[in-house]
């Protein structure tokens, strides 16, 4: 009886020894796999690689809300992604920048696309090397045509129009359309719809090109165009209008001339609150970095891409009204 009860405590000792042995092995097993799990994770957290290329520097007050709104969504999807632009208006430096990111294979690349025929080769070289493409701010159907998946921004035209019937409504007849980057489509499209709104309510205006790195020589070219008859100065950006504003500053004629632009900047805001600026309009650039981000990390994971050609983030206009509240947002780097 003795003996049965000794083998009965050793049979059952080995099997605690056993049933231990078996939990601990699940245990390291299941602790393996979620340590390989976590390790994919971040391993394909890093390896998605976005590379952005513009045409405008980060330094650039607007560009600047389109880095942040990258940087947001890099944040948000767990994904790394770098931002590279030409020193100045460039298209041979941008082809080249966007050559050594398709050499360098990213998982999608995120472009600006303001002169179509100077970048299709660089844009095609994308294509046909498989990396899915989004553009922003510039480039519309154009770069759809290259290979582009979708165009987030706004129809350069149809805002430049829209902004041309406001200034009719304001009284506007005669005008200077201020063109800081003459050859880039965008820039050109904002006027020729500026002009055709015009026209149809009979009047009359023209395009000013100026150089965009010089606001002296910018300055100066406005008031040699500014005739006694010009009632009304149309710009494409922070570039022309600042300069608009000191012209007309200096010959006695602000507040006897409508003003009105593109794009936001906090020094845009002000004026369009003090009266010096009729209406900004804002083409919510944030949502240009920080959506094509987005999008391009939910398309090389699942496949997922909106039913759509084009997401439009403009054009809204900013007034007197309502610049307090943009001038908020100004604040926190998203408008």
């Amino acid at each position: 009886m003795g003996n049965m009860k000794r083998e009965l405590s050793a049979r059952r000792r080995a099997l605690w020894m056993v049933l231990g042995c078996l939990v601990a092995l699940f245990a390291a097993i299941a602790c393996g796999r979620g340590e390989r799990a976590s390790a994919t994770t971040r391993d394909s957290s890093v390896r998605a690689h976005f590379a952005v290329v513009t045409h405008g520097q980060a330094s650039d007050p607007f560009w600047s809300v389109v880095k942040n709104g990258i940087d947001q969504a890099a944040k948000d999807m767990g994904v790394k992604v770098t931002y590279q632009a030409p020193q100045t208006f460039d298209m041979v430096a941008m082809s080249r920048l966007i050559d050594a990111e398709v050499a360098r294979k990213p998982s999608g690349l995120i472009v600006s696309v303001p002169d179509p025929s100077a970048l299709a080769r660089s844009l095609l070289a994308a294509r046909d090397a498989g990396i899915p493409v989004i553009s922003i701010n510039a480039g519309g159907a154009e770069a759809r045509k290259m290979g582009a998946l979708l165009h987030i921004g706004q129809s350069e035209y149809d805002a430049g129009k829209a902004g041309g019937e406001r200034m009719a409504k304001e009284g506007v007849r005669h005008a200077i359309c201020v063109n800081h980057e003459v050859g880039n489509i965008s820039q050109d499209e904002r006027c020729r719809g500026f002009l055709d709104a015009l026209e149809k309510v009979g009047g009359k205006g023209r395009v000013l090109a100026v150089n965009a790195t010089s606001p002296t020589d910018t300055q100066q070219k406005i008031m040699a165009a500014l005739t006694p008859d010009v009632d009304g100065i149309f710009t494409l950006g922070p570039p022309g209008v600042h300069p608009a504003l000191a012209g007309l500053r200096q010959a006695n004629r602000l507040g006897t001339v409508k003003v009105a632009t593109f794009d936001l900047s906090p020094d845009v805001l002000a004026a369009v609150r003090d009266g010096q600026i009729t209406f900004a309009i804002d083409q919510q650039q944030y949502l240009q970095g920080y959506l094509s981000v987005v999008l391009l990390a939910q398309y090389t994971r699942h496949g997922l891409l909106p039913a759509a050609e084009a997401i439009p983030t403009g054009p809204s206009f900013v007034t007197k009204e309502n610049a307090a509240a943009v001038i908020d947002a100004s604040k926190k780097g998203i408008r």
